[in-house]
């Protein structure tokens, strides 16, 4: 099976944006987090032929069993699209913001790639946070109060606070900032997503997608800084079984109602353009009820998330091939690393994992 990996900052993407250092660097980190590790889990399966896409001015180290291609300045979006097109799949990382993710899952489409990557209308939605929250909060899924703050609009008076400020398209958290008071903040360069804070623990559901639905892996609780502009730092499996079990549901009612939603809320299977397709990671907040009634979803990512680096270490088997079997409709073979013995595993967004056993 051929399969082509590209991840933007990795690949080219990154060059003649206007990308500020600090994001820059916080994109690389984590896209070359996850590069590596789908590097050594393709490598547990022999019928994998990788060829990744490499960013010329700054080669790969690893070079493990794929094939490695330097992609000139300027071009990786061609390169994409011609390799794409030689491959059975291909597989996209890119951040939702200006665009990114949406015109390289569209590029790769278009020279008739196949790009296990969720439909148009489903992207779209997903990669537009307040059109999500809409979406999930029309079909009854609990998300935070809120609201789009346009650019140049100051905070509303009367606003619930605490308060998060967010990027309207983003990914890593970037741009991620807590208001406690009115005279905090000031008003918005571009149009973000607002919404009221919500406390709690937070929670990220893995999803592998295709035409059977969704298969879903263990739950990360994800661990962010301290201080009113959280970074995302990295997770460890959430070993609550009942917190499990609530995110496990939030997050099939979440793909659903989405799908739903993408499909322009006909009933019936999906269409192509409307369906979750690929790795789909849904994070969210579970508050101190056991009820559930506490619990929100903040957002949706409609690509590979860095929980990739930690989830592999659970499986024996390739979690890459899991991913195109599930995309293929196939039920998704994963035989686990060993025996479970209440073991975790703690991840760090560099890519750094540890295996606890208990």
């Amino acid at each position: 099976m051929r399969v082509v990996l590209y991840e933007w900052c990795c690949s080219g993407g990154l060059h003649g944006q206007d990308v500020p250092q600090q994001e820059a660097m916080a994109l690389t980190i984590e896209g070359c987090a996850m590069l590596d590790a789908l590097l050594c889990d393709a490598a547990k399966d022999a019928s994998i032929e990788l060829t990744v896409l490499a960013d010329a001015a700054r080669p790969l180290n690893q070079a493990a069993a794929a094939r490695l291609l330097s992609v000139p300045l300027g071009a990786e979006v061609d390169v994409l699209m011609h390799e794409s097109a030689l491959a059975d799949w291909t597989i996209i990382i890119a951040p939702e913001t200006a665009g990114i993710l949406e015109s390289r899952v569209a590029a790769a489409r278009s020279a008739g790639g196949r790009v296990a990557s969720p439909g148009t209308t489903f992207l779209a939605a997903a990669a537009d946070k307040p059109a999500t929250l809409c979406a999930l909060a029309a079909a009854g899924v609990a998300v935070p109060a809120g609201r789009t703050l346009h650019a140049g609009e100051p905070l509303p008076i009367g606003f619930y606070l605490p308060a998060v400020r967010k990027a309207r398209a983003s990914a890593g958290g970037d741009g991620l900032a807590i208001v406690r008071s009115h005279g905090q903040t000031s008003p918005a360069h571009q149009e973000q997503r607002l919404e009221a804070f919500v406390a709690g623990t937070p929670v990220g559901v893995s999803c592998l997608c295709g035409p059977g639905g969704a298969y879903l892996l263990p739950p990360v609780q994800q661990r962010f800084s301290s201080g009113d502009t959280p970074e995302y730092l990295g997770g460890s499996l959430l070993l609550d079984k009942a917190m499990c079990h609530r995110a496990e549901r939030l997050a099939r009612r979440t793909i659903d109602a989405l799908q739903h939603a993408a499909n322009g809320d006909r009933l019936g299977p999906a269409e192509e353009g409307a369906a979750a397709l690929g790795w789909v990671g849904v994070d969210m907040i579970l508050g101190d009820r056991e009820d559930g009634c506490g619990d929100r979803v903040l957002e949706v990512n409609p690509r590979l998330t860095t929980s990739f680096v930690g989830l592999r270490h659970l499986f024996r088997s390739s979690l890459m091939r899991a991913i195109l079997d599930v995309a293929s409709g196939q039920f998704p073979i994963l035989t686990p690393a060993e025996a479970d013995d209440g073991r975790s595993i703690d991840f760090e967004k560099s890519g750094d994992a540890r295996v606890i056993h208990g």
